[in-house]
């Protein structure tokens, strides 16, 4: 059995600047099946393959279980070029990333079960403790629930799935995130929305499923960084990171690569065209040349912010150090602050490229949809972000555990 401190054999020459551009050479494939992943509300399973071809959900994933072991400068390079040609497929293998990362946090056992013979195996996961879990006699866990927003699940061999605990004797004993296999769960087919269509972030259920005692990490240990990986001097410094920026940077790669692609697309269909009623062609048009000029410079603000985010986890990390609080409460607000930007410029772009980017094959308008959806997420909620990092500045107590 390999240990965390052990490197698995893998393929010669793999480094950052390879798997960003095996990234971002999937771009044109993705994008071709991009309008297909709304209508089957779910990634196909064409995209799925390709990001498993170039082994890009391994990212993150510690090298002693087949992955990488890069950071997370590597995690936006490949999750923003993944998905200027999907979103959804973008969306997907971002939060991939961080659960895989979360699994090399876990007991031995069940790291080697869930990479041990597929180092390629997508774990989803709804982390908040939205379930129930109950400690039994013998050690294992009794797991009750549903759990919406499961992004992924469809193409997943495993879930990470958040519950309120209570040990054998009755007592509280925190909140946790329990390991199951897809097959044991009931996905339910209720993922109807207006953003984001395409990740199959359906709800899932469970019902009296007894789950090994291995399969447990206690989410609120982790988040204060104590864990098999944070407690071993010799675990790769990878997964030395803040929990709580990790669970940040993780959900903006995808909105960066969104409008990154409908950047591209405005310049593209604004060339020649004509804005009726008027005289004016769009690129040559002044108030078009505004809206482009300030959209390219709101996601050049963002890319600027969330490669800082991710170069302050991955720095700490290597030095294994815990963050400052005020550092941890400026990244949620950075990250939050990014990917309003990000729809910010999108909504710009969509409202100034007339009126044939209604049309629901227009990628633009599927970015402005999807990048909504993002900044819906609990954790990219501005006043939310701001909140916090305000009290933080204040001397008083953030109000959540994820910061």
């Amino acid at each position: 059995m390999v240990t965390l401190t052990e490197s698995r054999p893998r393929e010669a020459g793999v480094d950052a600047a390879v798997v960003a551009q095996r990234a971002r050479g999937l771009i044109d494939q993705l994008r071709v099946h991009a309008a297909k992943a709304e209508d089957l509300r779910r990634v196909p399973d064409e995209n799925m393959q390709l990001v498993r071809d170039a082994q890009l959900l391994r990212v993150v994933q510690a090298e002693s279980l087949g992955g990488f072991g890069l950071g997370y400068r590597s995690h936006l390079d490949v999750v923003s070029a993944i998905a200027e040609g999907c979103t959804a497929t973008g969306w997907v293998v971002g939060v991939g990333h961080v659960h895989s990362w979360m699994v090399c946090h876990m007991d031995e056992r069940a790291r080697q079960e869930v990479y041990g013979e597929n180092p390629d195996a997508l774990v989803a996961a709804v982390i908040a403790p939205r379930g129930k879990a109950v400690e039994q006699s013998d050690g294992s866990w009794l797991l009750n629930g549903v759990w919406p927003f499961a992004s992924g699940c469809q193409h997943a061999q495993w879930l990470m799935l958040g519950a309120e605990l209570t040990n054998k004797d009755g007592v509280a004993a925190g909140d946790g995130d329990i390991l199951v296999r897809t097959s044991d769960v009931e996905i339910k087919d209720d993922w109807f929305v207006a953003g984001l269509q395409g990740t199959g972030s359906n709800s899932v259920a469970v019902k009296d499923l007894r789950v090994p005692a291995h399969r447990k990490l206690q989410l609120d240990a982790w988040l204060d960084r104590r864990s098999a990986a944070y407690d071993s001097p010799e675990a790769p410094a990878m997964l030395k990171g803040q929990s709580g920026p990790v669970l940040a940077i993780g959900i903006c790669g995808a909105a960066l690569g969104a409008a990154r692609a409908a950047l591209a697309e405005f310049r593209r269909t604004a060339v020649g065209k004509k804005v009726v009623y008027t005289p004016h062609i769009s690129d040559e048009w002044v108030v078009n040349q505004v809206a482009l000029g300030l959209a390219a410079g709101r996601i050049h603000a963002a890319e600027l912010m969330l490669y800082s985010v991710a170069d302050e986890i991955d720095a700490y990390a290597d030095r294994d150090e815990d963050m400052p609080i005020e550092l941890r409460g400026r990244i949620r607000v950075d990250c939050s602050l990014a990917v309003r930007f990000l729809l910010e410029a999108v909504d710009s772009l969509f409202m100034n490229g007339g009126a044939s980017g209604l049309s629901t094959r227009s990628p633009i308008q599927r970015a402005a949809r999807d990048i909504r959806a993002m900044n819906m997420h609990g954790l990219m909620l501005l006043e939310t972000s701001a909140e916090t990092y305000g009290r933080i500045l204040l001397g008083h107590a953030p109000l959540t555990p994820i910061y």
